[in-house]
């Protein structure tokens, strides 16, 4: 079979010149594991076939396997009926196509693989055929068209039986969702990584391989003399990044009501924009490890994302279309959101201040998806209002569809002229009678490709010739999941605006900025009892009360947290205003984050300058470390407020190049430390959280706590890695003049029980222990650790 084939290339290469660079290039097995399926069937197959076609003649030899679950005698047809449907593009004749489609054909075949002996089997016949043949092996290529629950099973038998021996390549490309939070996503990440490289995983985003997302970063570079003094927070109004679709839920009702418009669209593919927005030049944009490193960078520097950033709906019919295609009862309510509207900032200087849009929805008035930078215009046009100079000044990426069918770069008149050194790319000077986001068509520079280029064969090819920077790295996508899972978090339980549909929605969806937060612009929308319902978590007011004899401040999470960081600014403000320092001392773990968010995001009158931060405690781990609560506090808080560097106080875990060893006398250094700068050794206010077993800071139950005696500092073993731990001591915190007991989550519930009932036994809740001598202790705790 193989060789004809091969006599058939030979009879092609009269015409299309082959070499010894195709011989050269070797042989390539390409597997679509999920070969029958939706997306294989739609996409993937068409890509391969250009692919093959683009390597006729001068390039790599091919073997193609749709693999699946069902028996080869069943899925056989189905995948050969896929395959004769795959088109040939425009410029190929009929003749051509049908000589190609007939050699595509030859070299494809299903195979089962289901078990382990499936994938050995494969493999030997791979090896079998280029024996026979005298191939030499370029590489292999699986393409995993399946559920990601698959993915870690899979990549184990690629790894045991596929994997070629010697110098040909291994590339497994991997199809979003790439998890559902970022602890999901970090757990299939180590998963892979049991079976492959990260040189050998190609996690692929569709958008990356629009073409004019790709020109994205061309066209920075090109453009960077005009547009290096304008491409900062000076000059850019705001950039948005919108996808709108007509279509409904229909059909994907099952994916959808599990992962929703945010993780679904805004977390991947309007994320991925955002960072070659904003992101730092590369020398060389080819270079994959430059690119995705000034990526990193770019996620790393977002300010964090809460409820106050986002706005959330749902169109009207989608509850109706859940209960009928899921089964669900009548009165099922689904808080999916088919619309969001998410604010985000970079917190650098270059774009200071300017709001960065990403907002995607089903269901509204048009088809269309673009990427704006729209700038600030300091001319003002008294009377000729119409005139050039006062229109928008904007640049935008169009993906095409929408009142301009094509995907194209359009430059405002009024900015400049843009840079044409892409042969693949013309400027467009013929236009149809059409307005682009407020501007006529003909009020721009129009630059549109030369060849229109399906994404997904774009991608293909790109595999093929090992460009990683068109792919998500496992770095880059748990920091994306990093970004995005506090904001999902936060909107659990919230409530979607409900909106008709299509042209209907008229103004409700149009949202509001104001600072850093962003907000429905019409606030009264009424939602009738049949469309959703149960009670609303907002319908629950900030409660006080006594806990443990003590204040207890309690309400929903994100009302809790806005009170803590109201009062701790209100103490900071009081002992400021007295013409003192304010003396801050935080704890680690994950309680404290959404107040750190809160702080960072809205206290913008506190007074950091005049604040000193100190640690809680802090595991024995270098500061640069995850683990590290100094390295969470800096991430999530300090690096995003105005604090001198010298008003910070880590703890001293790391001395002499080895961490915690009680002869280098770091808790020591650390009591010197506070005794020096703190009057009296008392902190103004003191942020604690409760463990599920009662400890508090890293004093834990069955320590032996009351061996520090005076002192205030001490090193503290942890029943969970890593053990070793510093801490504030009991004479610390007691010596404080405020202290709150920060307590949050459903899984604390048990616990605030045990603790309402128990009397003060420190050795067994060490948190009873806290009690301020001369200070106030208050408890804050949200209704789901209270109430459960």
């Amino acid at each position: 079979m193989l060789v004809t084939v091969v006599l058939l290339l030979v009879a092609l290469c009269a015409d299309r010149g082959c070499g010894e660079e195709g011989q050269r290039a070797g042989h390539v097995s390409v597997v679509v594991v999920g070969g029958t399926g939706d997306l294989a069937r739609k996409y993937l197959w068409q890509g391969f076939f250009h692919l093959y076609v683009n390597q006729v003649g001068g390039g790599h030899t091919f073997s193609f396997y749709g693999g699946g679950l069902s028996p080869a005698e069943a899925a056989t047809p189905v995948l050969f009926e896929i395959l004769k449907a795959v088109p040939c593009s425009k410029d190929v004749s009929e003749e051509r196509c049908a000589i190609l489609k007939e050699q595509f054909l030859r070299l494809s075949q299903y195979r089962q693989l289901k078990t382990v002996e499936d994938y050995q089997d494969l493999a030997e016949h791979i090896e079998r055929q280029l024996q026979q043949e005298g191939m030499r092996e370029a590489g292999r290529l699986f393409y995993l068209s399946v559920p990601a629950f698959a993915y870690a099973d899979i990549a184990e038998k690629i790894n045991g039986t596929c994997r070629p021996a010697g110098g040909p390549w291994l590339r497994v490309v991997l199809e979003k969702p790439f998890g559902h939070d970022y602890r999901s996503a970090q757990v299939l990440a180590t998963q892979l990584r049991g079976s492959l490289k990260e040189e050998e995983m190609y996690r692929i985003d569709h958008y990356l391989g629009k073409q004019v997302v790709s020109k994205i970063l061309p066209f920075r570079t090109e453009n960077r003399k005009v547009l290096d003094p304008i491409w900062n927070r000076h000059h850019i109004e705001r950039i948005e990044i919108v996808l709108k679709e007509t279509l409904d839920c229909k059909g994907r009702n099952a994916f959808y009501n599990e992962y929703g418009v945010i993780r679904d669209v805004l977390q991947n593919h309007l994320t991925e924009v955002m960072t070659l927005l904003t992101m730092r030049l590369p020398a060389n944009v080819s270079n994959s490890e430059e690119v995705l490193r000034h990526k990193l960078q770019i996620l790393s520097s977002m300010l964090p994302l809460g409820k106050n950033q986002a706005v959330i709906g749902q169109y009207q019919a989608y509850k109706a279309e859940v209960q009928q295609e899921l089964n669900k009862t009548k009165d099922h309510v689904s808080l999916t959101a088919t619309f969001a509207a998410v604010l985000a900032h970079v917190d650098e200087p270059q774009y200071e201040g300017v709001p960065i849009l990403l907002i995607s929805g089903k269901m509204l008035d048009e088809r269309m998806g673009y990427a704006r930078i729209l700038f600030k215009n300091d001319v003002f046009c008294l009377q000729n209002h119409h005139s050039v100079h006062c229109k928008p000044k904007q640049i935008v990426f169009y993906f095409g569809q929408g009142s301009l069918q094509y995907a194209a770069v359009l430059v405002s008149k009024n900015l400049f002229k843009p840079a044409l050194k892409d042969q693949e790319w013309k400027e467009v000077t013929e236009h149809a009678d059409v307005i682009v986001l407020g501007l006529h068509i003909s009020d721009y520079y129009v630059q549109t490709p030369v060849k229109e280029k399906e994404a997904y064969a774009e991608l293909i090819s790109r595999i093929l010739a090992g460009q990683k920077n068109s792919f998500i790295s496992t770095e880059n996508l748990l920091a994306s999941w990093a970004l995005w899972t506090p904001l999902l978090s936060s909107l659990t339980g919230s409530f979607p605006r409900i909106y008709p549909g299509g042209a209907d929605n008229g103004d409700m969806l149009d949202i509001h900025l104001k600072g850093k937060e962003i907000r429905y612009n019409s606030e009264v929308v009424v939602i009738g009892p049949d469309q959703i319902g149960g009670p609303s978590p907002s319908s629950f007011q900030v409660m006080q009360g006594k806990f443990r004899s003590a204040d207890m401040v309690s309400a929903w999470t994100e009302e809790l947290v806005e009170r803590l960081a109201a009062d701790m600014e209100e103490a900071a403000e009081a002992v400021v205003n007295e013409g003192s320092l304010f003396h801050l001392a935080l704890s680690g773990g994950s309680t404290p984050l959404a107040l750190f968010h809160r702080l960072a995001l809205h206290h913008f009158s506190f007074p950091w300058w005049n604040t000193h931060v100190w640690m809680v405690d802090e595991r024995c781990v270098p500061l640069t470390e995850v683990e590290s609560n100094f390295y969470n506090l800096h991430q999530h808080l300090l690096r995003h407020v105005k604090i001198p560097y010298y008003n910070i106080h880590p703890m001293p875990v790391q001395l002499n190049q080895r961490l915690c060893v009680e002869e280098d006398g770091g808790a020591q250094l650390y009591e010197k430390e506070l005794g020096e700068l703190v009057n009296g050794s008392s902190f103004h206010f003191v942020l604690l959280g409760v463990g599920y077993d009662g400890h508090t800071a890293s004093l834990f139950p069955g320590g032996k706590l009351s061996e520090f005696g005076e002192s205030l500092v001490a090193l503290t073993e942890s029943p969970v890695k890593p053990h070793q731990r510093m801490s504030l001591t009991f004479s610390a915190i007691n010596r404080a003049r405020r202290v709150a007991l920060l307590v949050m989550g459903k899984g604390k519930h048990e616990l605030v029980t045990q603790l309402s009932r128990v009397k003060d036994t420190a050795d067994k809740y060490p948190v009873t222990g806290v009690k301020p001598a001369n200070g106030s202790l208050v408890w804050y705790i949200d209704y789901d650790a209270l109430l459960g």
